[in-house]
This record gives C-alpha cells, sequence and structure tokens, in this order.
C-alpha cells in the first residue's frame, strides 16, 4: 500500500486510524501497524490535530490487540498457531526462534517485542501459549505499548511537521544521495540482524 492509500486511511478513519492498524498486528494478523500510525501521527501535525489523542488510540489499539492475541494463544496453543502461522507465511523456525527468545527473556520479551517487526505480531500469542499470568502479561503490554505508542507518535508528529524542511533536503541531496542514504540505512539494518542471528 503506498503512501496516498495510508493519507486516505487517516482522512477517513482520522485520530481512530492510529490504533486500527498496531490492533491488527498485535492480534497476530501481520499488518505494517507502525505505518499506519506514523501516518496518522503526521497527518495530526498537519493539521494542528492533538499528538495525545494520536498516541493514546495507538495504546490503544496495541493493548487490545495484544489481548486477543493473548487469548487466541491461550486458547488455541500451538497447533491454532502453527496452522495460522501457514496462512501468513510463519515457519515453524520463526516461530522457534520467537520462541526461544521468549523463554529467554520472559517478561522483557514483551517489551522488547513492540520495537522488532514481526516479534510484535507473535509476542501476545506466545505469552498466551506459555500460559503467562494474564495480569502479568497486561502490565508488561500496557507499558510497553505506551512506550512504542509515544516514541512512532513523536516520530511521525515531527515527520509532519517537518515535511517542508524534509522537502528542501531531498531537492540538496538530490537523488542520487537520497538513495546513498537509504542504502546506507539498509547496510546497517542487515548488519545488526546478522548480529542478532550470531547471538
Amino acid at each position: 500500500m503506498n503512501e496516498v492509500d495510508w493519507a486516505r486511511i487517516v482522512d477517513a478513519l482520522g485520530y481512530p486510524s492510529a490504533g486500527l492498524g498496531i490492533l491488527i498486528e498485535s492480534a497476530g494478523v501481520p499488518f505494517p501497524g507502525e505505518a499506519l500510525l506514523l501516518a496518522a501521527a503526521a497527518w495530526a501535525a498537519t493539521r494542528h490535530h492533538s499528538l495525545a489523542l494520536v498516541i493514546f488510540f495507538g495504546f490503544f489499539g496495541a493493548t487490545a490487540g495484544a489481548d486477543l492475541g493473548y487469548v487466541l494463544g491461550h486458547r488455541g496453543g500451538r497447533p491454532f498457531v502453527e496452522r495460522f502461522g501457514g496462512v501468513f507465511r510463519i515457519r515453524p523456525d520463526h516461530l522457534a526462534r520467537a520462541e526461544l527468545f521468549f523463554a529467554r527473556h520472559g517478561d522483557k520479551a514483551i517489551l522488547v517485542a513492540r520495537f522488532v517487526l514481526g516479534l510484535r505480531t507473535w509476542a501476545s500469542m506466545l505469552a498466551g501459549m506459555a500460559r503467562m499470568p494474564f495480569w502479568r502479561f497486561q502490565l508488561f503490554s500496557a507499558a510497553g505499548g505506551l512506550a512504542w505508542a509515544a516514541a512512532i507518535g513523536v516520530a511521525g508528529y515531527l515527520l509532519g511537521t517537518n515535511l517542508q524542511l524534509l522537502e528542501t533536503i531531498i531537492r540538496a541531496i538530490g537523488i542520487g544521495g537520497l538513495v546513498f542514504l537509504v542504502v546506507i540505512v539498509l547496510a546497517l539494518v542487515l548488519a545488526q540482524e546478522r548480529a542478532t542471528r550470531r547471538r
């Protein structure tokens, strides 16, 4: 889905769009919730709307979606996750790595998972599968959801308030410079991913 489509969704739904994507993603469905929250925050900035409301809806969507994912994992267990994981091309080795991460880090995994693409989708179900006490899950899930919504919301808001500056920078460095920056960022992301796999 391109940027125009995100803008149309946000224009149509307003503040609730900030929580819609992450609600879907946190419930176990691979969906770019981060992109929709970023778009909603940028929308709020360009229209001089409330950043606090964007963060609130992002937090609410993240927490509600995580609760739904937890219930599905708790009731359905591993057979449910494996069955529907195949629909979204989640291989058993992906699930095994996520389970290992969850087993090693426990409560911290719920916090960290909010900021890790992919793991964010499955962490709640894994917590349910592991029979983590719901009150404990809810505590760490809410804390992680609030931190995530605030971080992404502020980033999107800053992006929205600095669109003219970004356009000026892009014009100044040209397409070649922009491509060069993207390549550097991608190289750093790949290096970090390799380091994580080795660990």
